[in-house]
């Protein structure tokens, strides 16, 4: 008996000693409160933040640059407001928001420190620094936002904001943290990585009144903020300028590209917005209000809006038939007015002529030839063999799919396939007459506006491009991603691009689009007017130029303003010879495209948005 007692005794004792030992082991190494209020006596963290890359143009402009506010955090445990009129009066906040700010920080936590008042400017602090060290508990941190010496360039570059909550718990790795900034849209979204930089942290060691007495173990935990990577783009900033004042009271966008490289020397998209609106505490506001205005500034039209291609696809339909060896240059085709309509102009005509006078009735022919090729006695399947062909073909262009552009958001467009119209019209149950408006770029096809920059592009090296994009140097190594140097070709030789390039010559020279002509530029060029559903029809204009040693590809989307050649023929040309010659020799055009106000006539003939 006595034994059991002593036995008892004993195991009491140790399951007291246990329970000790577990709240000692929690208390040390799981909760870190205590050692947090232990050390915050004594040893404060300060988190540097980084300088973020600044952004340039192709000329070493400077697009984006980083303006400094100030952040003011609060640890509860510290707080003693002495006179809180005072101090409400210092930073602007009812006595009201100042309890429940300190109460919200408090359910965060008594001892870490949480954000108190956000992003303050450089003026505003230096009125408050002087007065904020006589309130224990109320610490500084100082970071930066984007500003942009342009009001240009707003849906490509994008904006940054604070990190969601969703990025927050769905992150690879663990870099973000609540309160950090981070790149939303556009290239800041895209080069995230690259020029964020790296965040840096200091010990400094403080009395119980929160007054700083130096470095901790004299800097031997610091870690050093890196700047992130300049960025220099492809862009040339006086000929996105120069767009975006063409472009001025009107719907549409206009992407010139360098056909050599792929690089992307303007990407403008109408209407737009100034950059500097969404930037820091305005930033939620002026967003709502972009976001309901229905124009859609937010809209990047040059990568997310789809149309037909209208006229300019002409071009594919005959270097297919070229290259198939259905059609020559020769081949003449009647323009057979009930079959298509089309415009009077002289005729027969061969494909010079086809594509010079933009015959649509020519090109119902080139596509017949395409799609029924015999290859079935059953004229359903033989057509569903054919587009399957013409499809591939389309798509070595760059069409139906992604480019692959360094900027989020790029849509792919459509090239209608054979299940498509399985799904429509029900398997074997579909043939040419049902889609014969594939051949003059109508129907069920879509296509964007980068996607026709860099049609241009393709026809001025004659069969091959570049994948279009923004980064041309990032940091010191100035590396861009090697996709961007590789060629991507086509189906087609390149030597029947050489009868192409004529008529498009042609078609400015005596052609529809006489309306893009420069005595002192050979520009290669084809219009397209482009069918809307939804009002007056959408001007369109593909382009480069010079014809030999092409150093600018171009394409030009004006909506709802009717003929390729009424507005986009001139608005590309002046884009051309800004760029090739640095000056206008038609001021009266410029002018006459700059004032014209094609906003309210969109708007009101618009029936549904973007």
């Amino acid at each position: 008996m006595h034994d059991r007692r002593k036995y008892i005794i004993i195991l009491l004792i140790s399951l007291i000693g246990l329970v000790f030992i577990g709240k000692l082991f929690v208390i040390q190494l799981i909760d870190e409160s205590y050692k947090l209020a232990s050390q915050n006596n004594a040893v404060r963290k300060i988190v540097e933040y980084p300088y973020r890359g600044l952004i340039y143009d192709r000329h070493g402009n400077l697009i984006t640059y980083n303006d400094p506010v100030f952040d003011i955090t609060i640890v509860p445990r510290e707080v003693k407001l002495k006179d809180t009129i005072s101090f409400c009066r210092l930073i602007k906040f009812s006595k009201k928001k100042v309890i429940e700010k300190i109460t919200e920080a408090k359910k965060y936590s008594w001892v870490k420190p949480s954000l108190f008042v956000k992003e303050l400017s450089a003026i505003e602090f230096s009125k408050i620094s002087d007065s904020l060290s006589e309130y224990p508990g109320f610490y500084v941190a100082a970071r930066y936002l984007r500003g942009y010496p342009h009001q240009s360039m707003a849906n490509t570059l994008g904006y940054i904001g604070e990190v969601s909550k969703y990025l927050l718990e769905n992150q690879k790795g663990n870099y973000y943290k609540s309160g950090d900034y981070i790149g939303i849209s556009g290239l800041e979204a895209n080069y995230e990585k690259d020029i964020r930089g790296r965040r840096g942290s200091k010990y400094i060691m403080v009395n119980v009144k929160g007054v700083q007495k130096g470095s901790f173990k004299k800097g031997k935990f610091d870690t050093l903020s890196i700047g992130g990577n300049d960025f220099i783009t492809t862009v040339d900033l006086a000929l996105q300028q120069y767009g975006e004042k063409l472009m001025t009271r009107k719907i549409g966008s206009i992407v010139a590209i360098e056909p050599s490289t792929g690089e992307i020397l303007a990407i403008v998209s109408t209407p737009s917005y100034d950059p500097n609106l969404l930037t820091g505490k305005k930033l939620p506001k002026n967003f709502s209000s972009l976001q309901e205005d229905t124009l859609h500034p937010l809209f990047n039209r040059a990568l997310m809006a789809m149309y037909p291609p209208g006229s300019i696809f002409k071009m594919v339909q005959g270097l297919i038939a070229l290259q198939e060896k259905l059609i020559s240059p020769y081949t003449i085709f009647p323009c057979t007015k009930s079959l298509v309509k089309c415009h009077n102009h002289p005729e027969p005509t061969n494909l010079d002529g086809a594509l010079e006078y933009s015959c649509n009735p020519y090109f119902y022919y080139v596509f017949r030839k395409i799609i029924q090729q015999n290859r079935s006695a059953n004229p359903f399947k033989d057509t569903e063999f054919g587009l399957e062909k013409w499809r591939e073909y389309v798509k070595s262009f760059g069409f139906g799919e992604k480019l692959g552009v360094d900027l989020p958001n790029e849509k792919p467009g459509i090239i209608a396939s054979g299940n498509y119209y399985n799904k429509l019209y029900g398997k074997g149950r579909w043939k040419f007459s049902m889609i014969y408006s594939l051949a003059i770029g109508q129907g069920e096809i879509g296509v964007i506006p980068i996607q026709m920059a860099n049609l241009a592009a393709i026809i001025a090296n004659k069969g091959y491009y570049y994948t279009p994009h923004l980064g041309k140097e990032i940091g010191e190594n100035k590396t861009i991603d090697s996709s961007y140097v590789r060629k991507h070709y086509t189906k087609i030789d390149s030597i029947y691009f050489n009868f192409i390039i004529r008529s498009m010559e042609k078609a400015v020279e005596s052609g529809t689009a006489q309306n893009a002509y420069i005595k002192s530029i050979a520009i290669c060029g084809k219009t397209g007017t482009v069918q809307n559903p939804h009002g007056e029809d959408h001007s369109c204009f593909i382009a480069f130029a010079p014809k030999k040693n092409p150093k600018i590809a171009i394409a030009v989307y004006v909506e709802n303003s009717g003929a390729g050649a009424s507005w986009a023929a001139p608005i590309a040309s002046l884009m051309i010879e800004k760029y090739l010659t640095n000056q206008i020799t038609r001021p009266e055009l410029e002018s006459y495209i700059i004032n014209a106000n094609l906003l309210l006539e969109s708007k009101r003939k618009r029936k549904i948005q973007p």
